[in-house]
């Protein structure tokens, strides 16, 4: 909004032209980000309070979780809002990559909204029913192959960039589509099986941002996508002002959400921040390097997917103590704060790991 009412008039107000900047648009998205939590976070928190809205304990994870009962959760809208509210007012709301950025964030988060308000409201353990949610998923997945490769089309459309090697583009054709499945289901599946843990997924979250915000703008800066090798796609340094509100947004609510806990972002905030990194790897090629920059949200999805494989075939032998992972930890006698922490460190580790691809290609 500030771009499209603002910039217009550096020709009267020289001072205005620091508008066509993205740097100074995503300092101030991640800054209004952080305001818009710090300011709502307690009201947010007492009003879920007062509704009711408390976290309940399915059974599923270690007995120690018993004491968090009741603490507020759905906590997700306030991170929606902290992402939503600065791109509207620091992006260019006429790119494309912006619009879609945002609309994974709704979408997403409105699935996470309706399957936390039947477990937590309606008294529905399981939810929404698994298909319907999958449906929705997938149904994103599908409308978001249609624009990228049906209305914007391009030479790129069906393709990604593959890490470690440069000029190296794999086009998928056909099978294009299966892979945003896989990205976007994958993505927002994984980072709400890491929401187990006092920190844990807000934090894993803001390291991934901000390396898809580093990205987007190398990708969208034809002199730097140039000289490192990767693609170029224009108008995609925008995203960079939208990771900058996410990264903002995951602090503040990370202020709040630091153990001990005084509220849980819910499917509502899991969802929408794993719907919308996936959908900002696929806008910008970077599908494969997203496997290595949230690392930690593959191995938490892979542990539970082994523990229930394992199960099933091996007569109900585990290969956990517990799963998700973060909980096997929990089990083995350490504390929540050790694991957030070393997991924040692996998290950091596979984040530079990931964005050291662009020199070595």
């Amino acid at each position: 909004m500030f771009y499209h009412f603002l910039y217009p008039l550096q020709d009267q107000w020289t001072a205005f032209n620091v508008f066509q900047y993205i740097t100074f648009r995503t300092a101030y998205a991640a800054v209004t980000a952080l305001l818009i939590s710090f300011i709502f976070g307690n009201f947010v928190i007492t009003k879920l309070q007062s509704l009711q809205i408390g976290e309940t304990f399915s059974g599923d994870g270690p007995e120690s979780h018993k004491a968090k009962v009741g603490t507020p959760t759905m906590g997700g809208v306030l991170i929606i809002a902290a992402i939503v509210i600065p791109t509207l007012l620091w992006a260019n709301l006429g790119n494309r990559f912006i619009q879609l950025a945002l609309l994974s964030t709704v979408w997403m988060g409105t699935i996470g909204f309706v399957d936390d308000y039947l477990k937590v409201v309606r008294k529905k353990p399981k939810g929404m029913i698994g298909r319907f949610k999958l449906a929705g998923q997938v149904g994103f997945s599908a409308l978001l192959w249609i624009i990228l490769v049906h209305v914007d089309g391009g030479e790129l459309s069906t393709s990604t960039a593959v890490p470690f090697f440069k000029n190296i583009i794999l086009d998928w054709g056909w099978f294009y589509l299966p892979l945003l499945i896989l990205v976007v289901t994958g993505t927002s599946n994984a980072v709400n099986l890491t929401d187990g843990l006092d920190g844990l997924a807000i934090g894993l979250s803001a390291f991934a941002f901000a390396g898809f915000a580093l990205l987007s703008y190398l990708t969208g800066n034809i002199i730097y996508s140039g000289y490192l090798n990767i693609v170029y796609l224009p108008g995609a340094g925008e995203l960079t002002v939208f990771c900058g509100a996410v990264v903002g947004a995951a602090l503040g609510f990370l202020w709040f959400n630091a153990h001990p806990a005084k509220i849980f972002m819910g499917d509502t905030g899991s969802l929408a921040l794993g719907g919308a990194l996936g959908t900002i790897a696929i806008l910008v090629k970077k599908e494969m390097l997203l496997a290595v920059i949230g690392g930690m949200f593959v191995i938490e999805a892979l542990s539970v997917m082994i523990q229930v494989g394992s199960f099933r075939m091996r007569s109900g032998k585990r290969v956990f103590r517990m799963a998700p992972i973060h909980h096997h930890f929990e089990a083995l006698g350490w504390s929540e704060t050790q694991i957030v922490v070393r997991f924040w460190i692996i998290g950091i580790l596979l984040l530079l790991v990931g964005l050291s691809t662009l020199k070595l290609q």
